[in-house]
C-alpha cells in the first residue's frame, strides 16, 4: 500500500514537473482563464462513502479537450462496501482523453473514453468459514460524462459518471461484465 503511494506521488510529480507551461482553462470564455494547463483533483465523495481514495492528473491540450491520468488506491467494483466481511485488496490506474463541449462563463460538460487496468484480489467469507479470494486483475475499457465549474482562478469542481466493460473472465463470474464509476472532483489548477 504504501509502495503503491509512493510510487503515484512519484509519478504525478514528474508529470507536473515535466508539463508546467502555459496552461489552458477547460472554460472557454470564463473570468477564470489563465494560464493553467494542469490540474490535479481528488474524488472526495467515494473518499468519504467507500474509503476509495482517488487522485488525478489533468493535462489540457487545448481548451476544448485534455488527458488525464487517475490513480485509485482500495478500487472498488461499482459502489460495493466492505460489508460482511468482504476485503478489496485493489488498485488501479486509468488514462481518460476528456472533450469540453458547450459552455457557459463558469463551467463546461465533458465526455471521455477511457482504459483502465485493475490489479489486486476480493476477499469474503466462504460457506464454510474459509476466505474465498477472487482474482481482480483486469482491463477495462468504457466511457463517461461529468460537469466542470470553475468557482475561482485556481479550483474547480463537478460530478461525473463511467459505465465500463470489465474483460476478465474471473471478475464477470463473481460480479459482472459492466461496471460503472461516479464522483464528486476538487480541482487545483497550476
Amino acid at each position: 500500500m504504501k509502495k503503491s503511494i509512493f510510487t503515484l506521488a512519484l509519478f504525478f510529480t514528474f508529470l507536473g514537473s515535466n508539463m508546467a507551461q502555459e496552461v489552458i482553462s477547460s472554460s472557454s470564455g470564463n473570468n477564470y482563464t489563465n494560464d493553467f494547463t494542469n490540474e490535479v483533483h481528488v474524488n472526495f465523495l467515494n473518499l468519504i462513502m467507500l474509503g476509495s481514495f482517488e487522485v488525478g492528473y489533468e493535462r489540457y491540450l487545448d481548451h476544448d479537450h485534455s488527458l488525464e491520468f487517475k490513480g485509485f488506491i482500495n478500487d472498488r467494483f461499482n459502489i460495493n462496501n466492505e460489508k460482511k466481511g468482504k476485503k478489496y485488496k485493489t488498485n488501479s490506474v486509468q488514462v481518460s482523453m476528456n472533450f469540453y463541449f458547450g459552455g457557459s462563463e463558469k463551467g463546461r460538460i465533458f465526455l471521455f473514453p477511457l482504459a483502465k487496468l485493475r490489479f489486486g484480489d476480493f476477499e469474503e467469507p466462504g460457506d464454510n468459514g474459509e476466505i474465498v479470494t477472487t482474482d481482480m486483475n483486469s482491463f477495462i475499457l468504457g466511457a463517461g460524462a461529468g460537469y466542470k465549474w470553475e468557482l475561482s482562478k485556481n479550483f474547480a469542481f463537478g460530478p461525473y459518471a463511467s459505465i465500463g466493460r470489465n474483460f476478465s473472465d474471473e471478475v464477470t463470474e463473481r460480479f459482472a461484465s459492466i461496471e460503472y464509476n461516479l464522483g464528486f472532483n476538487l480541482g487545483y489548477r497550476f
